[in-house]
């Protein structure tokens, strides 16, 4: 990676991780004002996602001036350097602001079009979840263990998560997300990241979804795939623009549930 080294990188996602816990976490099961964002329906964002991104983006200005940055509540920060920064402060606002937590920060770094590194932290519990080119792990506090997918081999036995039935357009997605929660064994709603983090970490099989930014999806990749699963659209097509996403914890029951998905 030009003059960056992994262990720059890990270094200096730790310490994004840092910055943005500082950030939020005065916030969390406090009194605060929502503001909604959304239109037709509730999208809520608080002073705790809009200072953890002001955090990591300046912490990122002043070590990689010419790197490109995305972020969810400021958008793009144009850069001269084939690298690039996608930022989600708080996925699943939701989930933060009503004290579960299952919330968590999603920074990823790119280099063109292909995902590098992803991290997903959640300070209150104080996970980290990481995905890199030299593999996938979780750790809390001292404790660290290798992220690996399980060998789920068919949809009958599998476990499918979806963030909320909402997020399916009526006509189209919804029907093919209930085709596919028909064969599954369990379908569970509402932990956003931290779903493709369990499949990472082998406690899940599927995460199917709709509606995604680029920002909650980049550093998912990174994790998902290090840890030997498969994320995509649902054309089995690379994620490079959120939209409708797939993670599987393997080949082959990503193809089957592709299979229903186009089906139904």
């Amino acid at each position: 990676m030009s003059l960056l080294t992994a262990t720059e990188i890990l270094k200096f996602l730790d310490k994004l991780a840092d910055l943005s816990a500082a950030a939020i976490l005065p916030h969390f099961r406090a009194q605060l004002t929502i503001e909604n964002k959304g239109h037709g329906q509730f999208d809520p964002v608080t002073v705790a996602d809009r200072a953890a991104e002001r955090v990591i983006v300046e912490a990122i200005q002043q070590q990689f001036p010419t790197h490109a940055i995305l972020g969810e509540e400021y958008g793009a920060h144009a850069g001269t350097a084939s690298y690039r920064w996608i930022i989600d402060p708080i996925d699943g606002t939701r989930a933060f602001v009503s004290g579960v937590p299952t919330w968590g920060t999603l920074i990823g770094l790119w280099h063109g079009e292909t995902p590098l590194y992803g991290m997903m932290t959640q300070p209150f519990i104080g996970e980290r979840f990481i995905g890199s080119p030299d593999g996938a792990w979780w750790s809390r506090g001292n404790a660290r263990a290798p992220l690996h997918t399980r060998q789920s081999s068919s949809l009958a036995t599998a476990s499918l998560f979806a963030t909320a039935p909402e997020m399916f357009e009526p006509a189209f997605e919804w029907p093919r997300f209930q085709a596919l929660a028909a064969r599954a064994r369990l379908t569970r709603y509402g932990v956003d990241c931290y779903a493709y983090c369990l499949l990472a970490a082998g406690h899940i099989d599927l995460v199917v979804e709709a509606g995604l930014g680029l920002y909650d999806v980049a550093a998912l990749i990174p994790i998902v795939e290090a840890a030997g699963g498969i994320i995509t659209d649902w054309t089995g097509q690379p994620v490079r623009a959120g939209g409708r996403v797939i993670a599987a914890a393997t080949i082959a029951l990503h193809a089957e549930a592709l299979a229903v998905l186009g089906g139904a």
